[in-house]
Order: C-alpha cells, then sequence, then structure tokens
C-alpha cells in the first residue's frame, strides 16, 4: 500500500485516478478546490479536503493534514491540476497569463516544496503537462498562455531530477496528447479525443507506481494524435 497525493481530482483524469488507486488499497489523499466529488465516493481509504494550490494558506494544510494522520511518509505526488485557456493571444488578458503560471507552474512549485520532507529517496513526483508544452512539438493557436506553462513546467521538472537525483524523490514528467475530459470539451467543444479520462488515468497510475525504477529526469510524450 502507498501514500499517493493527487491534485486536481474534482473531475477528468485525477477524479478517475482517485477512484482507481483506492480500489486498488492505496492510501490517497485528494486535493482539489471542490471536494465535493470524491468526497461522494465514500472510500475508507480516500482523503479529501479543499485545496486550491495557487493559495499559500490552503498549501498549509497539505502537511498538517499529512502528520495529524500519522503519514510518515509520502510515495507518490501527481500533480495533476491544470488550467487552460484558448483565446486569440491578441484577446488574451495577463490575468489570463497568471491564472495559467499560477496553476500550472507556481502550484507545483508550492505543493511540491511543501510535500518534500516527507519523501524517501524511493518517492515519485509526477508532472502533468502536455505535448503543447513540448519543444518542437505541433503548437495551436489559442493556447499560448497554456502550453507555455506547461513547457515552463517540463523544464522544472527536469532541474528538480538534477537537484534531487542523490537524495530523492526521482522528478518525471508526463506530456499528455488529447484526452476526452471536461477541460478539453471546454475549451474545444466538439473535438473528439482518442483516449477516455479512464484510460489516461490507469496509464499514469502505473508510471507513478513504477516509473521512477526506469526513469529521473525524463519527459515522455502520451500521445497517440495530434493534438
Amino acid at each position: 500500500m502507498k501514500n499517493i497525493i493527487i491534485t486536481g481530482t474534482s473531475r477528468g483524469i485525477g477524479y478517475e485516478m482517485v477512484a482507481l488507486l483506492a480500489q486498488a488499497g492505496h492510501n490517497v489523499l485528494a486535493l482539489s478546490r471542490n471536494a465535493v466529488p470524491v468526497s461522494g465516493l465514500e472510500i475508507t481509504n480516500c482523503h479529501c479536503f479543499s485545496c486550491d494550490i495557487t493559495d499559500p494558506d490552503d498549501i498549509k494544510k497539505v502537511p498538517l493534514f499529512l502528520k495529524e494522520k500519522g503519514w510518515k511518509h509520502v510515495d507518490v505526488l501527481i500533480n495533476n491540476s491544470g488550467y487552460l485557456v484558448n483565446k486569440p493571444f491578441s484577446e488574451l488578458s495577463l490575468e489570463d497569463f497568471k491564472q495559467s503560471y499560477d496553476v500550472n507552474v507556481f502550484g507545483v512549485f508550492s505543493l511540491t516544496q511543501a510535500v518534500l520532507p516527507f519523501f524517501k529517496k524511493s518517492g515519485h513526483v509526477v508532472n502533468i503537462s502536455s505535448m503543447g508544452g513540448v519543444q518542437g512539438s505541433a503548437k495551436f493557436p489559442g493556447l499560448a498562455a497554456y502550453s507555455s506553462s506547461k513547457g515552463a513546467l517540463i523544464t522544472l521538472t527536469e532541474l528538480l531530477a538534477e537537484e534531487f537525483k542523490q537524495t530523492g524523490p526521482s522528478f518525471n514528467v508526463l506530456a499528455l496528447g488529447a484526452v476526452q475530459t471536461e477541460m478539453l470539451e471546454e475549451a474545444f467543444p466538439g473535438y473528439e479525443a482518442p483516449l477516455t479520462a479512464t484510460q489516461m488515468a490507469a496509464y499514469i497510475i502505473d508510471f507513478s507506481l513504477t516509473g521512477h525504477t526506469f526513469y529521473n529526469g525524463k519527459v515522455l510524450e502520451v500521445s497517440s494524435s495530434t493534438p
């Protein structure tokens, strides 16, 4: 049984990961601004509370929870939260850009730093990025804020892997292609992705539990199509 923290669990891939991991017997801490969907699952080995990873006060709740619940260590952190805005560059506001980086980069930084003291060398941090953030991949109009922030997350992951390669945990990043989620539907109405949220959740779970044995500081492109 592993102790696993997941962000962005109110819907989509994150929500599916919570159910699959809990069913497999792992201890799960599910973090999202909206804790209602996960709390409705009523799973005894799943804990959840409202947590906005862009709010420093909410970030402080996480190590306090781990201490109160007796989690002596964290095995896996999956930084799955994401914010996507699809607008022409000329219509993007500074707030759009700030929100993208607050969730996709700064929130990851804040939570990872807060949880770091609970990791052993064998721990694994998995950051969820996008094919749009991969240098040299196909780029799409309207995603300047989203894709550039996901590119920053990729570089951050590589840097953290280098900095902690002697002590752990391991850091890897998955650059996902299109997955049929609510977020995708909101940004690209009518687009049909080749993979479901449940399919991608199962892949991410397997990688989170075993990938650090083979990889550290790596960007794995997880996409069967473009986008």
